[in-house]
């Protein structure tokens, strides 16, 4: 890349330590180009707050913020959850916000004529891939500057001294010098202590959430109901997809519910280790499974169990615009056709139990399950020869090793 072609560059600005100190090494290292900051609002609380006046003040000559919460969670959450994508415990927080900001980052970026856009992950990490791909499927001619595979900064600590030698604020203090995203889903927590996984998380670690031990002695019960396989109300109040995730959020996280530590295979090829607070999130994949546990049959539903494992994989991998995750959506919404009713869940110290579904769409009968008398419905002289015909290659096959063992 010529450096000497790049005048106007759009960067990915959480105002956070990696970009707050990647505003002035653009300018240092790329001819004193232009740095427009661009900040997708997905959902991360008071993250926000004094982020125009932080980049303007590092160098930056605007600051874009976008509101996509609504798009996020409509368009990247409720295709995850429909699915039950599920990417080895982690319910794919940052994962699929990822392609929904660097969606925006590049309609920022044709908007202005940049010649590049910037993003301050790691080449350690996923989502490097994660912005990278969803850039190249937008704009495949957009040249991207990844710092992190350029500079000599090598640990977060001599990011700090980098940026406390340029008078830089940062909300990272070498106490808690934790790597942390936020976004109305989840919060991931990295590095520092947590990079030995014999070192259990420290009690403060949790921001939207208790630990089990300081939820409330007694059971909250909460109920789901759901159209078409997307959450519409809780405890029988209707609610738009942003009001609802953020009560979801609240009535999980004060019961203990949605806490996942985990040592996960990235897709660079390693081991890392991680703690996820996704509240509201467990409890509505909880309820979610539960409805389609009645909603749908055998077959579709084991066959969805496939479907989930590699839409997962291929939302963590960063792959969203594919034809393939486009193709398993579509699949996905055609099985959530019934996937209509209520759940009652009860939490209780970090678990969501079971505690009652209902569906007009239901394909239990207790007409049919019962163990008294089923009428006409279903006659157990009929399971006999069902199990003939089932166990008829098997039979066959003994037979045959009879013989030859003679």
């Amino acid at each position: 890349m010529n450096k000497d072609n790049i005048k106007k560059v759009v960067l990915a600005y959480s105002g956070g330590l990696d970009t707050s100190i990647i505003i002035p090494w653009l300018k240092e290292n790329y001819n004193n180009c232009e740095v427009i900051a661009v900040s997708g609002n997905v959902g991360q609380a008071d993250e926000l707050e004094g982020l125009e006046e932080k980049a303007l003040k590092t160098g930056a000559s605007k600051l874009y913020v976008l509101d996509l919460t609504e798009e996020y969670v409509n368009d990247y959450i409720m295709p995850c959850l429909k699915a039950g994508a599920v990417y080895e415990e982690y319910l794919l927080g940052t994962s699929h916000a990822r392609p929904c900001i660097a969606k925006g980052l590049v309609d920022i970026a044709i908007k202005e004529g940049a010649d590049a856009i910037c993003h301050g992950c790691t080449g350690k990490g996923n989502d490097q891939v994660r912005f990278e791909l969803t850039i190249k499927a937008f704009d495949p001619d957009m040249k991207i500057i990844a710092p992190w595979r350029i500079w000599n900064i090598k640990t977060r600590e001599e990011e700090i001294e980098y940026a406390e030698a340029r008078n830089i604020p940062v909300p990272v203090k070498k106490d808690r010098p934790y790597s942390m995203d936020r976004n109305i889903w989840h919060i991931s927590h990295e590095g520092a202590d947590l990079e030995d996984p014999w070192n259990e998380p420290p009690a403060d670690l949790l921001l939207t959430m208790v630990t089990p031990e300081k939820a409330p002695d007694e059971p909250e019960y909460v109920t789901v109901d759901f159209e078409k396989g997307v959450p519409v109300a809780i405890n029988g109040e209707k609610l738009d997809a942003i009001d609802l995730l953020t009560k979801a959020n609240e009535i999980a996280g004060r019961n203990g519910v949605g806490c996942a530590d985990l040592v996960e295979n990235r897709l660079v090829g390693m081991k890392s280790r991680g703690v996820y607070e996704t509240p509201g999130g467990t409890l509505l994949y909880a309820a979610h499974g539960i409805l389609e546990s009645i909603t749908l049959d055998r077959q579709t539903s084991h066959y969805k169990e496939l479907i989930a494992s590699k839409f997962a994989e291929l939302v963590y991998d960063g792959m969203w615009y594919t034809p393939l995750r486009e193709a398993l959506s579509a699949f996905v919404d055609s099985t959530q056709e019934a996937v209509n009713g209520t759940v009652r869940i009860k939490l209780y110290k970090g678990n969501c139990i079971n505690a009652g579904v209902k569906s007009p769409n239901s394909l239990y009968l207790e007409e049919i399950a019962t163990f008294g008398d089923s009428k006409d419905l279903y006659s157990h002289k009929d399971s006999e020869g069902f199990i003939n015909l089932l166990g008829l290659p098997m039979k066959v096959k003994a037979i045959v090793d009879q013989r030859n063992n003679k």
